[in-house]
Formats: C-alpha cells, structure tokens, sequence
C-alpha cells in the first residue's frame, strides 16, 4: 500500500525512478483511480466535500490517503483510507472509501476521537454477492504511531457478527531499492488483489454460500459514520457481544 500526501504529489513524483504519479511506471499513484474518479474535482476538494459532510472541518490540515496502487499498470483499491488532519498533525477524521469488483464506491465518514476509536456505520453499499446490504459496520482505527497502523471492520447483522476484515500496515520509506524489493516478493500484486478475491469467492460459492444477485446502486454515495458510546448509539440489529463494549 502507498502512504502518501494529497497536497505532494508533484513532490511524490520525484521519489524514485520506479515510481510515478499519473504516469505509468513500475509503482504508480492515479488520480483518477481515487476521489470522484475526475480530474475535474481536485483530491482534496472531494475529501473535503466528505469530511463537511461529516461537520469534519481539517482547517488545511494535512490529507492522507492509504490505499493500493497500480503494480505494472494494474490496481485494486477495496478501501482506501483518507486521514484527515487538523493544522497541529492531530487526526480529525477518516474516510473508509469502499470500492467492489463492479466499478462502484462508497464512503463512508467518521469523525476520529483517540479516547472513543468505534465507529458505527450503517451498511448502504453492496460489496460481496455472499452478503445482503444490510446490518451495518463497526469500525476501530488506530492511525499511525511508531510507524504503525491498523484497522478493523466488523460487519454485522441480526444474526451477529458475520465477517471481520483486519488491515495491519508498517511504514518505510518509499524508494527504489524498496520498490525492487516488492517487486520481487510480490511482482504480480496489483493483479493479485483481484485474483484473490475471485479465488476466494469460488471457494465459497462451492461449499454452498448462497449467491446474491447485484442491485442497482443507491443514490446515497455518503455514509456518515457515529461514535459508538451507548445502545442509543448503536444499530438495533448489533448482536449483544459488540453492544456490551460500548
């Protein structure tokens, strides 16, 4: 995954000889890929837009995006994680932009409070054809310290909790030799994303999942995202186990 500063780009640009900003090369970062998919609307524009949404005022405090880039000219983003912070450094918010094997994204928004780090989001995006939209997520960020961060995503319904999908990444600096080394571990990475959920989808549909059809997108394209503090708080269809943490 790529760590980098919206408002750098140009200086982004300049790190490596294998690396480049909306230009191919071995690593590359694409505007287009990210944000409203449109030049047209600058990354911090649409970021900013989000983060309003939300009540989230950055102040011009800084925006990170951490998300996949293009391998070999080929990228997956299932999320992307835009940190957006205050003119101190601290984190203000964070936006969870979900994207499916279907060319659609969602967002959603949560305002970031170190001593309250749940969020609770209802579900509005189709993402797996082995899930319904419906129930909704809970979200526990820890943004980066000591060169760490991580994230987990409970999605959960009536029944309870369903799926959990944990991101763990460590910062280093972006360079060629680093470049050369991901290259070799993991020279098809960018298309090994996709690969690997559809692998993993056939799994599943052969031990008998139940396959669901894709609806239309909703209009809704913003999901604004609560802090979980009580039960008021906390979706009705949350099973007891993750409503006695709040």
């Amino acid at each position: 995954m790529l760590d980098i500063d919206i408002d750098r780009l140009a200086e982004a640009d300049k790190l490596s000889r294998l690396f480049a900003v909306d230009r191919g090369s071995a690593i590359s970062f694409q505007q287009a890929d990210h944000g409203a998919r449109d030049r047209a609307l600058p990354l911090r524009a649409w970021a900013e837009a989000r983060y309003a949404e939300a009540g989230i005022n950055l102040d011009g405090g800084s925006i990170r995006l951490v998300s996949f880039p293009r391998v070999l000219g080929v990228g997956f983003a299932p999320i992307s994680i835009w940190l957006g912070h205050g003119p101190d450094g601290a984190l203000r918010g964070a936006i969870y932009d979900v994207h499916n094997t279907f060319g659609e994204t969602h967002s959603y928004v949560s305002a970031f409070d170190s001593a309250h780090p749940h969020t609770l989001a209802d579900k509005e995006f189709f993402v797996s054809p082995f899930f319904d939209v419906e129930g909704g997520y809970r979200f526990t960020l820890r943004p980066p310290e000591k060169g760490q961060m991580s994230l987990v995503v409970e999605n959960v319904d009536a029944q309870g909790r369903a799926h959990v999908a944990s991101l763990v990444v460590k910062a280093t600096a972006l360079s060629s030799p680093a470049i050369l080394r991901w290259l070799v571990a993991m020279p098809i990475s960018g298309l090994g994303v996709l690969v690997a959920i559809h692998w993993q989808a056939f799994w599943l549909f052969l031990k008998g999942a139940r396959y669901r059809g894709k609806p239309a997108q909703r209009s809704k394209r913003t999901t604004l995202a609560r802090r979980e503090n009580s039960d008021a708080d906390t979706p009705a269809d949350t099973p007891k186990d993750l409503r006695k943490r709040a």
